[in-house]
Parts: C-alpha cells; structure tokens; sequence
C-alpha cells in the first residue's frame, strides 16, 4: 500500500494518540483517498484544520494524496490573516454565533449571559445540529468529534475542557471573543434580547421582597422572562467580569 507522511501541529495533536503527537510518522493509505479524508481518518475533525501543506504547497481538502507526500496540517492562525495562502480556511462569518450539542448546557448559559446569540436544546440530533450550522452560519461546539466530520459542518470546534467555567474560558480565547462580549443583553432560558421595562409594567408579576427591594428590571422580548440585580446577578457579573475584564453597565 502507498504511504504518506503527516505531522500534525500545535492543539491539533490533542486529537492524537501519544506515540504521534509532535512527530512525523507514515500512514498507509489506498490511493484514492483525498487529504480531508486521511485527516479524519487519524481522528481529526477538519473544522479544526486551517491550513494543510503537501511537499511546501498549501491544498485544499479535495487534494489527492500520492505515494511519498509529506503532509503537514495546521489549526486556525488566531493572530496571523492567511487567507492568501490556506485553501481550506473557510469564508469567516461576520458575527459569532453558535449552536452547541445537548451535553453543553451550561456552556450555553454562559455564553448567552455574555451576549452571544447562542442555539441549544437537549434534544436535537446530529442531523439537526449540522444543518442549523450550515443553513443559519452557526459556529458547531461539541465535545463529539464524530459531528465535526460531518461534510456540511464547516464552522464548529471541539471542546477540550469538561468544567463549564473552564469551557467558556476556552470559547472566549479560542475566538477572540473577549471584546465581543455585551454581559446581561440576552435571555439565559431561551436566548432572546433583554430590554429595559418601567417597574410598574412587571409589578404584579413580582415576589413582595423583589417589589419592596430592587427598582431596575429588564424583561426577555421572546419569553417575557424578568430580569434584576438580585444576587444571582452579582455573583454572575463576578464570573463574567473575571472572563471579560470589563464591567457591566446598565
């Protein structure tokens, strides 16, 4: 069978059994099989691959490989603009916005409290997870590698850390969202936009202590959810301002 080298960089190598993290090693193949296809054979999901170069020349994912290329396969440059040279890179979309698999919950929470127009129900299948991605121009965050090989998938990562609070740490670096975020203008429940409402608009619908203590509220425009600096909302503006590094300012 004809062979090809491959050598895998940086956070790719995540994807990796130890024995090929950070080296050259050779990978029999058929002879038929485009790049993409190898990729993912080795377990890497080719959302995650910016840039791959056969013997110095970049491809693109329908390139086939021949007996004795050298493949090197690289993540997303976060600093570097290298739309002229990778001819994998995806057309970028103009604002993030993400739909997230039903084992990431939490994440959404912390996502949609930092503003970000975030999908997510606990019953969605794969199927459905891909095509929101694909027809609505959704970033696909998953833990399933399986999903990210999905051809119709072309803008989605795979979630390395387990704890939330670590997830959305990684999201926020991983996209250079920090600058992005608008804390406390989306609904946690249903990720709607929050809007300013007069107290006397919500007051029958108030708890005595809620009515007698707190005079500032916001109100979900899609589920009517209401919103104040209770509590909760301190230890969150906490959270968020540990993330962001910015404050919140009604």
């Amino acid at each position: 069978m004809p062979q090809a080298t491959f050598r895998f960089y940086a956070e790719l190598n995540d994807f990796l059994p130890r024995e090929r993290q950070r080296a050259d090693f050779a990978h029999a193949f058929d002879g038929h099989e485009t790049v993409k296809h190898l990729i993912e054979t080795l377990s890497v999901p080719h959302t995650e691959v910016d840039l791959i170069l056969v013997n110095g020349d970049s491809v693109g994912f329908d390139y086939q490989v021949r007996e004795g290329d050298w493949v090197s396969v690289y993540p997303m440059f976060e600093s570097m603009d290298i739309k002229a040279v990778s001819q994998v890179r995806p057309e970028p979309l103009r604002e993030p916005r993400f739909v997230l698999d039903c084992h990431l919950g939490k994440l959404t929470t912390y996502l949609r409290l930092l503003g970000f127009d975030t999908i997510y129900r606990n019953d969605f299948d794969d199927h459905e997870l891909a095509e929101i991605s694909s027809s609505d121009r959704r970033i696909l965050l998953t833990r399933d590698r399986g999903l990210l090989k999905r051809s119709q998938v072309t803008h989605g990562y795979c979630v390395r850390a387990k704890n939330p609070k670590q997830q959305v740490k990684e999201i926020l670096g991983r996209f250079d969202l920090t600058g992005l975020a608008k804390p406390f203008s989306r609904c946690a429940r249903c990720n709607g936009l929050l809007k300013p409402v007069p107290k006397a608009e919500v007051y029958d619908r108030l708890e005595p202590k809620t009515k007698l203590y707190y005079e500032e509220f916001r109100i979900c425009e899609a589920c009517d959810q209401i919103y104040w600096k209770g509590s909760h909302f301190e230890r969150m503006e906490g959270f968020i301002n540990g993330l962001t590094y910015v404050r919140y300012h009604s």
